[in-house]
């Protein structure tokens, strides 16, 4: 096999090509949260996406009307998961945002309550969840959303 250059392109190192001519490079902007914004609920955070309305992008409207979910023990479980993981993301950039720290912990909080009365209502949510008393049976019926977990 012959070596080959690679092709130079007419475009130089800060430009971009596009169709016919070059371009400058795009920098994204990307825009930072005030401290203490707006926040949705927990359940409006799911169907949404994000927990801070301000963050909300409006093509999504059409999913949202579409996803409407049923308050189940499941989904609330879903809901304070996800909160939890959107209040971390806004802590790491605003963590002197006492309120928003508190409810942090408190949803944390609410989502072990919520998980350790959901295993013992419906059976193991994961595979961690699993004891040596119980074996390997995650793969075994009914799972939990067979015995009235979702429902």
């Amino acid at each position: 096999m012959e070596n080959q250059k690679p092709s130079a392109t007419p475009c130089g190192s800060d430009q971009g090509s596009l169709p016919g001519c070059c371009a400058s490079l795009a920098f994204p902007f990307i825009a930072m949260q005030e401290s203490n914004p707006v926040r949705l609920s927990r359940m409006e955070a799911l169907q949404t996406g994000t927990l801070f309305p301000g963050l909300d992008l409006p093509f999504k409207a059409a999913i949202q009307a579409k996803t409407k979910m049923a308050n189940t023990a499941l989904v609330e479980l879903m809901a304070l998961d996800f909160a939890v993981d959107e209040l971390g993301l806004y802590l790491t950039t605003h963590p002197q945002d006492q309120e928003a720290l508190q409810l942090y912990w408190s949803y944390i909080k609410l989502s072990e309550e919520g998980r350790e009365k959901y295993k013992k209502t419906y059976g193991p949510l994961l595979q961690t969840d699993l004891t040596p008393e119980d074996g390997y049976a995650w793969l075994q019926d009914p799972w939990p959303w067979d015995k009235g977990g979702n429902t």
